[in-house]
This record gives structure tokens, sequence and C-alpha cells, in this order.
């Protein structure tokens, strides 16, 4: 493992590669578990025509926590070459120790990486604050990739002022996505958030007053199931059109009242076979999506014009 302190990276403005509609990718699982490499392509070019600013590969949404380390690195290198670098790869990593993370990316040093997305370490224990640093400056001394804490654990749930430290101590952290229906955290990171550092949401239900408030984007299982809707909401708080805006909130909080947490992978799947893409199954021993929340899916989409 590399010891050496490195700067902070000197891409082009990171709030331009990590800004906007950032999608989870969502995995395409066959009715075995099996994926399907060939439908990565069609899901990719369907975010980008849908106008959104990069994608996330591995993340919740993208079931990243059942793959393997081999079909980890196989997905990344497809969903790199599906993206062609028309727009910026977000490699999710939901891993439980320093040593993982770091190997996974070992197999991943020949790809054009825009930022890593990582989850805090996740099973029952929890490091101090000191070992969360260092977990995070281990990463990106091996890496020189811009990190972006993927703040979701409910039992290691960083506090806003824990990662503003791990982002004034390693400085290739360069961000947050902020996550649990915490609006308030977003709020007070906009608020103490260093020039040049990013806040992103991953609220779902607060995606209009997150970018209100100045969120620099979103990462969230909407962005992926409705990328277009997403991005008209995005671009009309830019403009400060509210009106606009809180008509699309209100659309989608419709939606969202009525997916089921507990397998929203497969509801999101579902939400984008409804506009065209095949239809793909989460992985065992998650649910897939019910007739019945069919029927209340297809009745909110309605007022989407989906």
């Amino acid at each position: 493992m590399s010891t050496a302190v490195l700067e902070k990276p000197k891409t082009t403005n990171l709030r331009d590669v990590l800004t906007g509609i950032l999608p989870p990718f969502t995995m395409p699982f066959d009715r075995h578990g099996e994926i399907v490499f060939s439908a990565i392509k069609e899901q990719v070019n369907f975010a980008i025509e849908k106008g959104v600013n990069g994608i996330v590969v591995g993340g919740s949404t993208g079931e990243g926590h059942t793959l393997g380390a081999d079909e980890f690195t196989r997905v990344m290198h497809a969903s790199h070459d599906a993206l062609g670098g028309r727009k910026p790869l977000i490699v999710g990593l939901i891993v439980n120790s320093t040593r993982e993370a770091i190997e996974r990316m070992r197999a991943l040093r020949d790809l054009n990486i825009g930022a890593l997305q990582i989850t805090p370490v996740h099973y029952l224990f929890k490091p101090s604050a000191e070992n969360t640093v260092e977990h995070f400056r281990a990463i990106y001394e091996e890496t020189g990739i811009p990190i972006l804490i993927y703040n979701v654990i409910p039992w290691n749930y960083l506090s806003v002022e824990l990662m503003l430290r791990v982002m004034r101590e390693v400085p290739g952290v360069v961000g947050m996505k902020q996550s649990s229906g915490d609006l308030k955290s977003v709020s007070d990171l906009m608020g103490s958030v260093a020039p040049g550092n990013v806040v992103l949401s991953g609220i779902d239900a607060l995606l209009y007053p997150s970018f209100a408030l100045g969120a620099h984007g979103a990462i969230s299982a909407l962005t992926a199931a409705l990328p277009a809707t997403c991005v008209k909401l995005w671009k009309a708080v830019q403009a400060k059109d509210h009106d606009t805006a809180l008509d699309i909130h209100n659309k989608l909080n419709k939606l969202w009242n009525v997916l089921r947490h507990d397998n929203l992978p497969a509801c999101v799947k579902y939400i984008q076979h409804r506009q065209g893409l095949g239809l793909f199954y989460p992985r065992a021993p998650m649910d897939d999506v019910s007739d019945e929340q069919k029927k209340v899916i297809d009745q909110a989409l309605k007022s989407l014009d989906i």
C-alpha cells in the first residue's frame, strides 16, 4: 500500500465532473441471478440520451453489495466500455475492509474513472473516527481517484463534523452523497463545505428541496428510474423555475410513496422496463416486483406521462 501523501486531484473542475443527475446503474440480472452483460450498453445509452451527467456503477440501487470480486471487475470494465468516455464513470465500493476496497480497485487500474463512491464499513462493528479517516486516506493514496463518501449506513452514519474532517484531512475526498432522508445535514453541509467540494443528495423524496438548498446534484433510485424527469427537475431549479420544480417534485413524490424500499432495485428495473428497457430481476433472495406493486406503480407513472 502506498504511503505517499497525494495532492488534491487536479482534474478539470470536479464540480463539473460530479454535478447534476448521476443515476446509479441497475444490475441486469436474469432470473437465475446471472449478469446479462449484453444489456449494459442499452441501459448506459438510455441514461445518456436522457441528459444525465454521469453514471454510478456498483451502488445500492445497482446491488453492488451482491457482486463478487470477479463480477465487480467485469461489470466495471463493461460499463467503462459502454460509456466510451461520453460521461464520467463513478465506481461504487460497498465493502467491509480497507484491504478489499484496495484490492478491487487494483483490478481497474487501466480504466478512466471520474470518482469513487465509497460507503463506510457496514457489518455490525464500527471503527473510530480516526480509523474512518484512515480508511478513506488509504484508498485515496492507493488509487489517486477522487472519492465521494456515500453516507447511508444506518449503524455507521457519519456526522457532518466527521465528514468535514475527512475532507479536510484527506484532500482526495472531494465530497459526499448524503442519504437516509436527512435534509438538515444537507443544509448544514452546504453551509460548511469547503469551496470546490461536492454535496450530492441521495434523498429521493427530497430532491427538489435538496437542489433548492444548493446541493450540487443527486445520485438516487429515482434518477435511475426516471432520468429525464430528474434532469428536468434539476434544470428547473437551476433556472429558478420553482413552479415547474414543485410540480415535478409532487409527481415524483407520489411515485416514491408507492415504492417499497425493501425491493427498491426491482421496482426501479420495472420502471425502466416501462420506458423500453429489458426487464431484469433482483438477485436472490430479494423479492421481485409483485403484480400489486406493478399496478400502483403504473398508476403513479400516469401523472409523469410514462
